[in-house]
């Protein structure tokens, strides 16, 4: 059995109150218990959508990369070094965020980091096609990351909350519920041992004040 509460009288007072405390203890676990299902059923979601871009940014990568080596095969490593000193981009992002079960996860918002070939600021006379290739590449796994940040910070939200309430339904479970059921059990038992014992007392008094009026009755004869 768990362990009772300390310091409760056992009085039916204190009984009433430990009543209300385990129903509003059991709804509170089942709520939690709900949230916490739901948040799992998300967290999922979210994981697979990690998995998924990851995937595509891995793959978005390895094409730049493949692209960006052909270049410098073709062109020469310096060559392709001085076109990507006038490349440059800035990219700005926009972070708000969502509400997911009263957890907040990120919204990350950026304009199209695409570019044509003359935006890039330099000219395709000289150049590789697989310059652009690459430079093209890069900018949509540039997009991709972005997408990754989103969702890799999304998961890592949901999985804390789900320890979180994980944890409360488990103290409610294993601690606070059984700790109020055990001292309800202990104080019910102990009013009984009382009632017991006045009923045994009352006894007493009652065959005390019998034995004396006998008596009483034995000298008055």
């Amino acid at each position: 059995m768990a362990e009772i509460i300390e310091g409760i009288s056992p009085t039916r007072m204190e009984l009433l109150k430990l009543g209300r405390r385990i129903k509003l203890a059991e709804k509170g676990h089942k709520l939690l218990k709900e949230k916490r299902d739901a948040l799992v059923s998300e967290f999922l979601d979210v994981v697979q959508r990690v998995h998924e871009s990851r995937d595509r940014t891995n793959e978005k990568l390895a094409e730049a990369f493949r692209d960006l080596l052909m270049a410098q095969a073709v062109m020469g490593s310096d060559a392709v070094w001085q076109i990507s000193q006038v490349t440059g981009q800035e990219i700005k992002i926009d972070v708000d965020t969502m509400n997911i079960m009263g957890v907040k996860v990120p919204m990350i918002a950026t304009e199209d980091v695409k570019r044509s070939m003359i935006d890039r600021g330099y000219g395709f006379a000289d150049t590789s096609s697989k310059v652009d290739d690459a430079a093209r590449n890069f900018e949509e796994a540039i997009g991709e990351v972005i997408k990754l940040a989103e969702v890799q910070q999304s998961v890592e939200s949901l999985a804390s909350e789900v320890i979180k309430t994980k944890r409360r339904v488990n103290a409610l479970e294993y601690i606070v519920i059984p700790r109020l059921k055990a001292t309800a059990i202990h104080i019910r038992m102990r009013l009984a041992e009382m009632e017991r014992e006045n009923f045994t007392r009352l006894k007493k008094i009652k065959a005390a004040i019998e034995a004396g009026e006998e008596g009483a009755e034995a000298g008055t004869a």
